[in-house]
This record gives structure tokens, C-alpha cells and sequence, in this order.
């Protein structure tokens, strides 16, 4: 047997409880006996044996690691019919594991998380147990239904447990359930993030730019983590990215990691984002603002901000590269500006406002010039024109009319009748509208 295997054989091993209940009521029948009590103060055997033959089940499916001699004292405790001493033990057993989880995320990072300006072992440690399941369910270690039944179970330990004047008395079936809610919720729950130390990501990104390992470390710290924080982690990134004063290589840093996630971000995250490049522009801060919208662009989430930055940022790139491809040495030059234009395009809708634009642009650039195309960009042209919506493939063909460059271009230059023949060869007969069929039969023939 391979040692994965001994391990899962040792893990599911069931436990299998000493037939000691004999012994116990007459031992329970003698002390009462001795101090002249009736035994009807305790549960009776029957109850006693109920609850004692629920627990090997329950005891088999708390990891091994996590049966400590809390478990043997409840145990012991009920082979009596202590089961309000027995409900004490097991607590204090979830209590510990929740303390440990809390250790587990890590403890320095937990005044970042919450804004607190302390937080050590110390404090953990004094923390009440109402504010314990708090800290817990923030920091995302339980659920809300975890939460929900751990409370139940401390209320059921102060008012009914051996560790204060007890309100009542449990029988079997309550204290089988408390087990059972300690057992689910606390000492077998799966929920362990770490979170992330947002001081050394912080150092990290300054540092240099990353390497491939070092970025997906840091990836998979951020993905681990719960998501309130993350939430904090984005628009920090956000906002080193849009700071003037940070260096390129820790703005190409968060700029790599928000891409890498970006279609993780949580509806919250994303609020938080647009509400900051809100607070840029209101304040006024151009450089942060630009550079906001860039980053919009480059995570795919332009749309977000609305359609006039989208309609800016698809027109300033339209002009942009019809000043490189009317300047010099533009058949080199024109390839990045045709691949920036391509990718808003393909992750945006271009607004009806800037269609014309969009269109004017890709074609007379698609065409090229009395010399040629700038071939390395004819596959940008190309993408753009097959996703061309109906409205801009009308645009498209009215573009051959009239006096403006392209119609200019195609009657006087062979070269640009066949490249736009070319591009018309691009388009689906299906998408082009009845009001320029006649066109589209022209230039495909």
C-alpha cells in the first residue's frame, strides 16, 4: 500500500467506543447512593447509552489530527450522562479550531483586513466567543449558515452547559445535535483562506517588475483569499496603476495582475473601481483619470465607465492612427496603433456616435496609399472588418462616394481597389443591409 493510501486508510479509520456503560451506572448508582440522592438526577441509562452509541460516527468524521483529550473528556463526560459538561468540552474544542483558522489566515494581516490599528495573539486569544464567530465570518473562514448554528451552540453552552449555573437541563437528542453542529460547522468545515499581506504585494510591486513565478505566487495568494478582501486589493492596484508618481515597473505589476483576474472581479469590486475613476475625474486629476480609462481598456472593462469614454477612447485611437499612417514611415509605424484599435473594438461596442469615425478609419487605412499597405497591419484591418455591424458596413460602402479620402483613393488607384475589393471579401452577405446590396454585388464581383 502506497503512504497516500495508508493516510486516506488511517483518516476514514472508524472509531469504535469501549463498552464501559455497565460500569458507569454502577458507579453512578453508588455516588448517588453515597450522598443520598435519587439516581433519577442524571439521565438514565437508556438516554446514556443513546447518546453513546451516536458517537463513534460522529468522532470518525473529525479529522484525527483534531481529536484531542477535549473529545476524551466528553467522552467520559457522557459515558456518566454529563451531558452538560460534555457539550463544555466539545466547544471548547470548536473554539480552538476557529482560533487556529484565524492563525491559519494570519494574524498580522487581519489589522489591514479591518482597519484595526492592533491585532496579536494575545487579543485572539481574549476575544469573547460572540466576538470570535464575528471576526471569523468577516475574515470569511465560516459561512453565514456555519455562523448561524455555531451561535445557537454557544447560546446553548451559557445557558445550559456545566460551565455556568445552568437555566435547564439537555437530554441525549439536543446534546447529540450540539455535537453534531460543532462537528459540521467548525471542526470539519473546509473554509481555510489565507489572506494576503498587503504590505509585502505593496513591496513586491515596487520591487521590480515580476517574474513569472513571482507573478503567479502572487496570483494565487489573491485568488485564495475571501472576498471582502480582495475587494480592498483591486482598487488599491487600481490606484498604484493610476499614480503619476509610481514607477513603470510596479504599475505594469498591478496592471498584470488585475488583467489575470479581471473576470474574477466580484459586482463589488467593480463598483469600487468605477467609484474611484468617478473621484479622479471629479477631483479634477487628469494624469490619474487618463490613465484610469487605460486601464479600463486594457482589463476589458471600458464598457463599464459608460458609452462616452468608450466613444473617447475608440476616437482618439482612430486618430491616432490616422496621423501615423499619414506620416512618415508608416507602413512600420501603423501596426501597434491597428492592434490597439482592433482589441477595444473586439472587447467594446462601438458606440453609434463613433462609428463613422471607426469605419473612415479602418478603411483608409485597410486600403492603404499609392504605395501599398502597411501589410503587418492588414490582419487588424481585416478582424475589424469582418466584425463590422450592418450600420457600418452602410458606412463602409458610402465612405466609395462623394469627395472624402477612400472615395479620392479608390478612383484614382488601382492598388486601392483591390485591397478594399479585398476587405469587402471580409464581410458576411447576411449581415449587409438592402440599402447598399447593390454596392456590396459591385465590389465582390
Amino acid at each position: 500500500m502506497s503512504s497516500s493510501a495508508k493516510s486516506t486508510a488511517v483518516a476514514v479509520k472508524k472509531v469504535s467506543m469501549p463498552d464501559v456503560l455497565a460500569s458507569s451506572e454502577s458507579m453512578i448508582v453508588k455516588v448517588t447512593d453515597a450522598l443520598g440522592l435519587p439516581r433519577d438526577i442524571l439521565p438514565s441509562d437508556d438516554q446514556i447509552k443513546h447518546a453513546w452509541d451516536q458517537l463513534p460516527r460522529l468522532l470518525t468524521s473529525i479529522p484525527p489530527e483534531l481529536r484531542d483529550e477535549r473529545l476524551v473528556k466528553m467522552c467520559v463526560a457522557v459515558s456518566c450522562g454529563l451531558f452538560d459538561a460534555g457539550i463544555n468540552y466539545v466547544w471548547n474544542a470548536a473554539v480552538l479550531e476557529l482560533r487556529n483558522k484565524v492563525r491559519h489566515f494570519g494574524i498580522e494581516i487581519i489589522p489591514q483586513v479591518l482597519d484595526k490599528s492592533n491585532f496579536d495573539e494575545s487579543t485572539l486569544v481574549d476575544l469573547k466567543d460572540s466576538e470570535l464567530l464575528d471576526l471569523c465570518l468577516k475574515l470569511n473562514l465560516i459561512g453565514d449558515d456555519d455562523f448561524f448554528f455555531l451561535d445557537q451552540c454557544r447560546a446553548t453552552r451559557n445557558n445550559f452547559s456545566a460551565a455556568h449555573p445552568a437555566d435547564g437541563a439537555i437530554d441525549e437528542y439536543e446534546f447529540i445535535n450540539f455535537v453534531n453542529r460543532c462537528r459540521k460547522h467548525a471542526l470539519v468545515s473546509q473554509k481555510n483562506p489565507k489572506g494576503v499581506d498587503v504590505r509585502k504585494l505593496i513591496t513586491a510591486l515596487k520591487a521590480g517588475r515580476f517574474t513569472k513565478d513571482q507573478r503567479d505566487e502572487w496570483l494565487r495568494r489573491i485568488e485564495e483569499t475571501f472576498d471582502a478582501q480582495r475587494e480592498l486589493i483591486f482598487p488599491m492596484l487600481h490606484g498604484i496603476y493610476c499614480d503619476p508618481a509610481a514607477g513603470e515597473e510596479a504599475r505594469n505589476n498591478a496592471l498584470t495582475i488585475c488583467e489575470k483576474l479581471a473576470k474574477s472581479f466580484s459586482p463589488k469590486a467593480r463598483s469600487a473601481l468605477i467609484d474611484q475613476h468617478q473621484d479622479y475625474k471629479a477631483k479634477g486629476e487628469d494624469k490619474r483619470a487618463s490613465a484610469s480609462s487605460l486601464f479600463f481598456e486594457k482589463i476589458g472593462f471600458l464598457g463599464l465607465l459608460g458609452e462616452a469614454e468608450v466613444h473617447g477612447a475608440i476616437t482618439k485611437a482612430c486618430q491616432k492612427l490616422l496621423t501615423v499612417h499619414n506620416g512618415f514611415d508608416n507602413f512600420y509605424n501603423e501596426p501597434p496603433f491597428a492592434e490597439r484599435l482592433a482589441a477595444l473594438s473586439e472587447k467594446n461596442s462601438v458606440p453609434n456616435t463613433a462609428q463613422a469615425v471607426f469605419v473612415e478609419a479602418v478603411i483608409t487605412c485597410g486600403i492603404g496609399n499609392q504605395y501599398g499597405v502597411s501589410h503587418a497591419a492588414m490582419p487588424s484591418y481585416r478582424q475589424m472588418v469582418r466584425s463590422f455591424s450592418p450600420a457600418e458596413i452602410q458606412i463602409m460602402f458610402q465612405l466609395t462616394k462623394g469627395t472624402g479620402t477612400v472615395a479620392a483613393r479608390l478612383k484614382s488607384y488601382e492598388k486601392c481597389r483591390t485591397k478594399f475589393k479585398s476587405l469587402v471579401g471580409e464581410l458576411s452577405a447576411k449581415s449587409v443591409p438592402t440599402a447598399v446590396k447593390a454596392d456590396f454585388g459591385k465590389w465582390s464581383s
